[in-house]
This record gives C-alpha cells, structure tokens and sequence, in this order.
C-alpha cells in the first residue's frame, strides 16, 4: 500500500507581493524528517522518499505526495472551507438587526441616528470581487484575520486567500520519477482541489521540482477593490532512496512467518 507524504507550503503572502518573489517567503515542511528529509522549516526542504524494490529489481512500493498550500498570518487553514461565506451572512443579519432597532426610534434624525448608521456601515466592511476570468474562489466581503469585516481603508489588515497551487513541473516530472495530477475531494480545508503525485521509488537519486503557485492582491480598479492573481514559482526537491523489500517481522526475505512450536503438553 502507498505511504501518503504531506509537504505543507507555508506562504507569507504580504511579504512575497510587496517583494514580487517566494524566495525568502516561503516555509516547507513535511512529515518525514524521522526517515532523512532535509531542510524543514525552510525553502531548500528535501524530502525524503523511503522506497522498495522486489528481488529482481522492480519497484516494490509507490509513495503518494500531497501538497498542502497555507498563508501565515491568515485565518487559519483548519476552518470549513464555507467560513467565509458564513462569517458574511452572519455580519449582513446583525447589520439588518441593528438597522430594525434604528427604525424602530422612530422621531426625526439626530446626530444619535447617524452615529448609529456610521457604526453599521463600518461593521459590514467592503466587498472585493475577483478578476474578470479568475477561477480562484475569492470576492465578497474583505474580513480580517479574526474573522470580521474591514473597510478599504483597512485593506493592510485583509485576510489573503489561501495560496492555489496551478502546476508541479521540472525534472522530477521530466524524468518521469513523480506523476503530479490535481484532484477533487470533498475535503473541507483544502476547498475541494489539491494536488498530488504518485513517485517511482524504483530509482534513487535526487530530483528538483517546481510549484507554481498563485496569490492573490488586493487592488484598485476605477474605484472598485479586485482580487488579482499573481504568479511565482517555488523550487524544492525530493530524494529517493531504496532498500530490498523485506519480512518486517524477521528482518529477513519475503516468505512464511515462522510460527513457534507448541508448547509441551
């Protein structure tokens, strides 16, 4: 069976747009530090790709990568993927309420009142729609990293989308050692897609490849706040190594598990 390997691409976001570049902004983590990867924490990681191979040199066992893009300093990634949406329903309702008690004063308007309509209008924030094409799922409301919404005047404080990973390139994929696919899934982090490759652990070596990776900038356009996508690219590297497949229980060749004689009667 595969043995599933997560690579957690950890993006501060501000820093990369203001700068035009991931280098230097970019954290890469996987759980295989115990097996030999290298470089955790870091934009140079080298993960580690334990493999087998049978007696007459085919591959004993695939490894399964699964890329799990993330934003630092970003509402956290462990939310529904439905957040968003919910936290801007539940702002319009409260907003809708309050507006109801403001009514509901009846009399001429007063400075009171209009504080109040002020107050609201501040609440419910400002909305950003996406770029004309985008397939990103970002617009709406602009909230913050706790989760409540900002006008444009706050846009230094915005929430960024999570990073989308649009493509895994380079000579790991060339020399056809790592098969990259994106997939869909019911998954409520990851926003239903993700990518991941199946790796060849029949051939040692160490092979670079490439994320390419989308962001997403707040901007301005005549007067109207717009998601535009940004695009970079992040190198990393995988390290196959292979060892003959083996009986875990003795430590020694395939075959049948020794089975102890009974005990005298």
């Amino acid at each position: 069976m595969a043995q599933q390997q997560a690579i957690i691409v950890l993006v501060d976001i501000a820093n990369a747009l203001r700068e035009r570049t991931l280098r230097g902004n970019v954290y890469l983590f996987d759980n295989m530090l115990f097996l030999g990867s290298t470089g955790e924490g870091t934009e140079d990681l080298v993960t580690a790709i334990p493999g087998s191979y049978w007696s007459d040199g085919s591959q004993g066992t695939e490894q399964v990568l699964n890329w799990l893009p993330s934003s630092l300093g970003s509402i956290p990634p462990t939310v529904p993927r439905g957040y968003h949406t919910d936290r801007s329903q539940a702002i319009d309702r409260q907003a809708l309420e309050d507006l109801t008690v403001l009514a509901g004063q009846g009399g001429p308007a007063s400075t009171e009142t209009a504080a109040g309509l002020e107050a609201i209008r501040n609440r419910i924030g400002t909305q950003a729609r996406r770029a004309r094409g985008e397939r990103a799922q970002v617009g709406g409301k602009l909230l913050d990293v706790t989760g409540h919404a900002i006008t444009s005047a706050d846009a230094a404080a915005v929430n960024h989308p999570v990073p989308i990973i649009t493509d895994i390139t380079g000579e790991a994929v060339d020399e056809k050692i790592m098969y990259p696919a994106q997939y869909g899934s019911p998954d409520m982090v990851s926003d239903g897609w993700y990518w991941s490759a199946t790796v060849d652990t029949a051939r040692p070596g160490t092979y670079a490849y490439t994320m390419h990776v989308q962001l997403h900038e707040l901007v301005n356009r005549n007067g109207e706040q717009v998601w535009e996508p940004v695009d970079f690219t992040c190198d990393s590297a995988i390290r196959v190594t292979t060892e003959p497949k083996y009986n875990a229980f003795t430590g020694a060749g395939l075959g049948a598990l020794p089975i102890p004689a009974a005990p005298p009667s």
